[in-house]
C-alpha cells in the first residue's frame, strides 16, 4: 500500500518531484481538488484512472500555466474562444478544441479533442509553472463520490493510493468548472458550473440541451456526462416544487419509522420546518454561492453522521443554480420528487 502523505505549500518542490517522476499528486484548484499527473505522460495518467476507479472513457480536462502552452496542445481555435480566453481565464471556464498529438489518447479518452483550462488558484499555477507541463487532472475523488473542495477530503477517498496531497486549504467555487465545446457552431455547454450559461451568453450564441442527449453516448466529450456522479452513501432524494416541506416530512417520516436516519438539506431559515431529522444547512436562503461552496462537504457530512435517506431541496435553475441542480441530478440518480 501507499504511503499518502500531506505536503505544505513550503514542500511545494516534493509535490513537482514526484510528478515529474511520473506519479500523481492531489492538489487544489479554485474550483475542487484535481488528481494530476503529467498530462504529456500516458503512463503517469493511467495511474490516475487507477486510483480514482475511473472508467477509461471518461476524458481528463488538462490545466495549464498559461495560454502559451494552450497553442502546443490544441488547434483549430475559433476566434471566439479567444474572447472567452481573455474573459474568463485563469478561471473556472473549461474549453473543448481539438487537441494536438502532443496530448496522448488516453487523456481525452480516444476523443480527437480535448478540455483544456487555466486554473485560478496560486498553489495550482505555481505548480504548474514549476513542473513546466501541463497536468490532466479530474477531481481528486473515488469516482462517482461528491468531489473534494477540502485536503481531508481527497484523504478520505486516496488514503493509501496516492503518494501525496497538496493541501491548499478550502476551494473557492466548489463546483467543478464549466465545459464548453468550441468544436461546433454556435459554441455548446457541456457541463454547467462556475461560469454561468448566462455569462457566456453575453459573448455570443450558445447550445444547451440539458443533460438529456449526451448522457447516453458512448465517449462522453466531457467529464460528468455519462457516469453516475456526486453521490454519498445516503441515498439522495431531490424535491422540486411549492410544497417541498410538508412532503419531505411525510416522506422522512416514514422512512423514520422504517428505521432509517432521515437528512435533510435546507436553508438555514427553513431548518425549524423538518422537527427531529438531521439537518444539514444549505445557508441563508438565496445564497447560491455559499451553498455552491459547501454543497460536497454537506454531501460527505451526511455519510459521516449515518444519514441513510437524504433528501434535498431544489433550486432555481439559472444562473449558479444551474450548476448546483445539475450536480443535484446526478447525485439523487433519479430519485426527484415534485410536489
Amino acid at each position: 500500500m501507499v504511503i499518502t502523505r500531506i505536503l505544505t505549500s513550503n514542500e511545494l518542490d516534493e509535490a513537482v518531484r514526484l510528478l515529474e517522476s511520473g506519479e500523481v499528486v492531489a492538489f487544489p484548484t479554485e474550483t475542487v481538488y484535481g488528481l494530476g499527473a503529467n498530462a504529456l505522460n500516458s503512463k503517469a495518467v493511467a495511474k490516475i484512472f487507477e486510483a480514482k476507479g475511473r472508467p477509461g472513457d471518461n476524458p481528463l480536462i488538462v490545466h495549464c500555466a498559461n495560454q502559451n502552452q494552450i497553442f502546443e496542445f490544441t488547434r483549430e481555435i475559433p476566434q471566439e474562444a479567444f474572447k472567452l480566453m481573455e474573459r474568463f481565464w485563469p478561471g473556472p471556464l473549461t474549453l473543448v478544441f481539438k487537441r494536438t498529438d502532443r496530448i496522448p489518447k488516453i487523456v481525452s479518452a480516444g476523443l480527437d479533442t480535448v478540455g483544456i483550462r487555466i486554473p485560478d488558484h496560486p498553489l495550482a499555477l505555481r505548480l504548474l509553472d514549476k513542473t513546466g507541463f501541463p497536468l490532466a487532472a479530474p477531481s481528486a475523488n473515488l469516482s462517482g463520490k461528491p468531489s473534494p473542495t477540502r485536503a481531508e477530503h481527497v484523504y478520505s477517498d486516496l488514503d493509501g493510493k496516492i503518494p501525496a496531497i497538496l493541501d491548499g486549504g478550502p476551494t473557492g467555487w466548489g463546483l467543478e468548472s464549466t465545459v464548453l465545446d468550441c468544436t461546433v457552431s454556435p459554441f455548446r455547454l457541456l457541463r454547467p458550473g462556475g461560469v454561468t450559461l448566462e455569462e457566456l451568453r453575453g459573448f455570443g450564441k450558445i447550445q444547451f440541451a440539458g443533460d438529456i442527449l449526451e448522457e447516453m453516448t458512448d465517449a462522453p466529450r466531457s467529464p460528468g456526462m455519462k457516469y453516475e456522479h456526486y453521490a454519498p452513501e445516503a441515498k439522495v432524494h431531490l424535491v422540486l416544487g411549492e410544497n417541498t416541506p410538508a412532503k419531505i416530512k411525510k416522506l422522512g417520516e416514514d422512512y423514520v419509522r422504517a428505521g432509517n436516519k432521515v437528512g435533510v438539506m435546507t436553508w438555514e431559515e427553513r431548518k425549524h420546518l423538518y422537527g427531529d431529522f438531521t439537518i444539514l444547512s444549505m445557508g441563508s436562503m438565496g445564497d447560491l454561492n455559499r451553498f455552491a461552496v459547501n454543497l460536497y462537504h454537506l454531501l460527505r457530512e451526511a455519510d459521516r453522521l449515518g444519514v441513510q435517506q437524504l433528501f434535498v431541496e431544489g433550486v432555481k435553475d439559472d444562473h449558479l443554480g444551474l450548476a448546483i441542480m445539475n450536480r443535484l441530478r446526478k447525485a439523487a440518480n433519479n430519485r426527484i420528487i415534485k410536489t
